[in-house]
């Protein structure tokens, strides 16, 4: 793993589209980049929908969800989202209000007219993690226990909820690394069931920590997505983000489950022979 912040603009990862689709090799690569810096590019892909859900399951299949599968939409509020309005979006990562988010996404600008702005944003959500722990231990240790509620209820007749309520930062059980950020003001439910005051406390000012750290100018990596370069970045890692815009933008894309995206990178990294003996 290598962490990042807004140097990675000088030389962001990126492979070929035809690479992509023609080899199992330039899978094997891609995959790679996106597990060691959390996110990649797809240079000289074809601007079109087809194209790009290509990509995607040359992966795996496509995730569904209650916004459909594979996504290609403008700022219509088709689906009642922020992602589906033109303006700000902060940091955040994605359906924090599954029990199981999904593993990885992928945007692709196929067109911007009439208008100007959407650069996006991303932020590299371990690295912002070690510096939290770093400079303030205790405030790493209130985000990785105090559960926070989440939901999915903007649409007719949906109230998508986690089985249980999970920390912003959550680590594995036997390792205890950092393996997921769970991060988006706009999906947090009502947190009303504080044990005490000092816990109510102690959690909106590590959050605001957390947020603070999200939000320095060094931590922050701004790219104008354009047609024909596909993104590709690790949900659980990668907080994503965009400035606000005008005219009219279409963008297409996916969702991917982890396991499948991990399950990839492994099988075409490595032998078969290798990967069961290690299990």
């Amino acid at each position: 793993m290598s962490y990042w912040g807004k140097e990675i603009k000088q030389q962001p990862p990126s492979v070929s589209y035809e690479a992509v689709v023609g080899t199992d090799e330039g899978v094997r690569d891609w995959l790679a980049a996106v597990r060691l810096y959390g996110f990649c590019y797809v240079d000289d892909s074809p601007a079109t929908p087809e194209a790009t859900e290509k990509l995607l399951e040359r992966i795996t299949f496509i995730r569904l969800t209650h916004y459909g599968g594979f996504y290609d939409f403008t700022a219509d509020l088709a689906s009642k989202d922020t992602a589906y309005t033109t303006i700000a979006l902060g940091a955040h990562t994605d359906t924090t209000y599954f029990s199981d988010p999904v593993g990885a996404q992928m945007f692709h600008l196929l067109s911007h007219t009439d208008g100007s702005g959407g650069e996006s944003l991303l932020v590299d959500g371990f690295r912002a993690a070690k510096i939290l722990r770093d400079e303030d231990p205790e405030a790493y240790q209130v985000l990785s226990e105090i559960r926070v509620p989440s939901h999915a209820s903007g649409n007719e007749g949906i109230s998508i909820q986690p089985m249980a309520p999970f920390p912003v930062l959550n680590h594995h059980p036997v390792t205890k690394e950092l393996v997921q950020i769970r991060w988006n003001n706009d999906d947090r439910a009502t947190m009303d069931r504080w044990k005490s005051e000092d816990e109510l406390e102690a959690w909106y000012s590590a959050a605001r920590k957390w947020s603070q750290i999200l939000r320095r100018p060094e931590n922050e990596y701004w790219e104008q997505l354009r047609p024909g370069r596909p993104l590709l970045f690790d949900n659980w890692r990668v907080l994503h983000g965009r400035g606000a815009f005008t005219g009219n933008r279409r963008m297409s894309g996916g969702y991917l489950n982890r396991d499948d995206f991990v399950s990839r990178a492994l099988m075409t990294s490595r032998k078969r022979s290798d990967v069961l003996n290690a299990l």
